[in-house]
C-alpha cells in the first residue's frame, strides 16, 4: 500500500503565516504537520509516499528530504509549472498516479497535508478489507466543527457513504482508501474537484464510510494552529 499526501494548497486564510510557509510545512509541537502523517505512515509499513505540491513547492523536498529519515521514499508531484495552477483535489491525485508506480497497487492511501491527526495509525487492517471489497473508496467521517456544521456525508446501516439528504451528516476527516480506477479517466493536467467523484461513487454504491476515533483538527486559521501548540 502507498499513499499520497494532499499539500497543493495555498492556504489564503492562514496567511500572513502561509506567506512564506506552506501550511503543511507549519511547526506543530516542535515539527512540520505533515511530518505526523509520514511517521504514521511509515509505522503502518508504507514505503513509497507521493506528496502534490503548489504553492512553494520547492520548500517540501527542501525539508523533508528523500524520506530515508523516515524509512521510506518521498515522491513530489509538482504542479507550480502547470497553465491552470493547482489542480485541485481529485486533478492533483490523477497527476500523481504515475508516482506511485506500476507496482504500487490498485489502491492506495489519501490525506490531506492540512489536518492534525494524532491518533490515527492507517490500519493495515482497514486496507486489507478495502482491498478485497469491490469498493472505490472509503472515507473516515468526524463529527461536525462549528466552522463546518452540516457535514459532508451520512452512513448507511450497511456502512454505505449517503449523500446530501441523509441525517445525520458528517465532516470526512480528510483521510481515507482509494482505487486508482477513480482517476484514470482524468487527463493529467487537468482541475477537477472531488466531491463529483465520490457523489458519483454514492450513487453507485461503491463508497464506504466510518466513524473516526481519535482526535482531529483541520487547521486551517492561525487560531487553531495556536491551538495545538499546548
Amino acid at each position: 500500500m502507498r499513499a499520497i499526501i494532499l499539500a497543493a494548497g495555498r492556504g489564503e486564510r492562514m496567511r500572513p503565516l502561509t506567506d512564506n510557509c506552506p501550511k503543511p510545512l507549519l511547526c506543530v509541537r516542535g515539527k512540520p504537520l505533515i511530518e505526523f502523517h509520514i511517521e504514521a505512515l511509515a509505522a503502518a509499513g508504507v514505503r513509497d509516499i507521493v506528496i502534490n505540491t503548489a504553492w512553494l513547492s520547492e520548500q517540501f523536498p527542501a525539508t523533508l528530504g528523500d524520506g530515508s529519515r523516515f524509512g521510506l521514499r518521498l515522491h513530489f508531484s509538482d504542479e507550480s509549472g502547470e497553465p491552470v495552477g493547482a489542480l485541485e483535489t481529485a486533478g492533483g491525485i490523477a497527476r500523481a498516479l504515475p508516482l506511485l508506480g506500476a507496482d504500487g497497487g490498485e489502491a492506495f492511501w489519501v490525506v490531506a497535508g492540512d489536518v492534525f491527526l494524532p491518533d490515527f495509525r492507517f490500519p493495515q487492517m482497514a486496507a486489507e478489507r478495502f482491498l478485497h471489497s469491490d469498493l472505490d473508496a472509503h472515507l473516515w467521517l468526524t463529527h461536525n466543527s462549528p466552522h463546518h456544521p452540516k457535514g459532508d456525508f451520512g452512513i448507511s446501516a450497511e456502512g454505505l457513504a449517503l449523500a446530501d439528504t441523509a441525517s445525520p451528516r458528517y465532516t470526512w476527516a480528510s483521510v481515507g482508501l482509494f482505487r486508482r480506477r477513480l482517476f484514470e479517466a482524468i487527463a493529467p493536467g487537468t482541475k477537477a474537484a472531488l466531491r463529483p467523484v465520490l457523489e458519483d461513487a454514492i450513487r453507485r454504491h461503491k463508497l464506504s464510510a466510518e466513524l473516526l476515533n481519535g482526535r482531529w483538527l483541520d487547521v486551517g486559521t492561525a487560531e487553531r494552529l495556536a491551538s495545538l501548540q499546548d
